[in-house]
């Protein structure tokens, strides 16, 4: 059985810790107790390390060893318009188990009104959410949560290969655009894209690719895209 991974701020000296909420969640939830070991992340590389002390607000880990650690053989950025925050917090989750790298939130035009203003509210508890998400899934680093921004602003930021999610019938399939390495996906909010910004994604170099003939809503298309991407990248 695969041991239990932890995020912590910085490994000094051959030492971490982990402390407040995150250290009770260790000792009252988990159970961690003294001479327990974990593998452990400060965001750069994993380590075998041993629990030194386990007290209700400090856990403290001792260093063994650097511990081999494999990261996805594609590297991908989500792109994703603004929906309901219930949903967006599924999105989240899913996306940090399937190996995502960074998610950016962006204000479409039928993106509903308001959210792009109480986003940035909710920003703490969905890194909340992709850092258990992470541990769960035993990734080496945390993925970046960033936004809202703008339309325009997300068109021009993105890197690698541009790829937008689009419901209309005509697209590449998605399968069959993928580059070797990095990708950049697009996807709208629910009731689709508007002319306009679909012109515009063109304009900056977004390349229109399909997940077949189903409407799907925002989350599903986003997590559905990423495990293609996933599974395209480990065969």
């Amino acid at each position: 059985m695969a041991r239990r991974r932890f995020f912590v701020p910085e490994i000094r000296n051959g030492a971490a810790a982990l402390a407040g909420d995150e250290a009770h969640h260790l000792t009252r939830v988990l159970r961690v107790e003294k001479g327990q070991k974990y593998e452990i992340s400060d965001n750069r590389e994993v380590w075998l390390a041993q629990v030194e002390a386990a007290r209700r607000d400090l856990v403290t880990f001792r260093v063994l060893e650097r511990v081999e650690a494999l990261e996805p053989p594609q590297r991908s950025a989500l792109y994703v318009a603004l929906i309901r925050f219930e949903r967006i917090e599924l999105l989240v989750e899913k996306a940090t188990e399937l190996g995502v790298e960074r998610i950016v939130f962006f204000d479409a035009e039928r993106s509903e009104k308001g959210l792009d203003r109480a986003a940035p509210k909710r920003l703490e508890r969905w890194l909340r959410i992709a850092r258990e998400a992470s541990e769960q899934s035993r990734r080496v680093r945390l993925p970046e949560i960033t936004g809202p921004l703008s339309f325009q602003e997300t068109l021009d930021t993105a890197e690698g290969c541009r790829l937008l999610l689009d419901e209309t019938p005509g697209g590449t399939p998605l399968l069959a655009a993928l580059p070797a390495d990095r990708v950049s996906l697009l996807v709208g909010p629910e009731g689709g894209w508007t002319d306009r910004e679909r012109a515009l994604a063109q304009e900056a170099g977004w390349r229109s690719v399909s997940l077949g003939p189903s409407i799907l809503r925002t989350e599903t298309a986003a997590i559905a895209a990423l495990a293609v991407i996933q599974a395209a990248s480990s065969m």
